[in-house]
């Protein structure tokens, strides 16, 4: 006999699924609640990226880029890195910090 034919015998591993993350249900538009918060938490942030405001305000990545935006005209927020893949902002203050 073949070896190939005697060895068929044996189970394939079982491989484990792993871990599936739930699917995050973010706001798509600003509601009166996520504004004020916006407006009033974000000032006290040190370091202020997309990836905070998405997950502690729960909103989605496009509209904390806006905000961000709109924070920085308005002079709440400073842009301290600029690069393609993400803008690093922090609290605007009068002192050096």
């Amino acid at each position: 006999m073949a070896p190939a034919a005697t060895g068929g015998k044996k189970q394939k591993k079982k491989w484990s699924k792993g871990k599936v993350k739930d699917k995050a249900v973010h706001a798509v538009i600003l509601d009166k609640n996520t504004s004020e918060k916006l407006n009033k938490d974000v000032q006290s942030y040190r370091l202020i990226t997309v990836a905070v405001l998405v997950d502690r305000l729960k909103i989605n990545g496009s509209l904390a880029r806006r905000a961000l935006n709109d924070l920085e005209e308005r002079g709440v927020i400073k842009k301290v890195v600029a690069h393609s893949a993400g803008n690093i902002y922090t609290r605007a203050v009068g002192g050096g910090d």
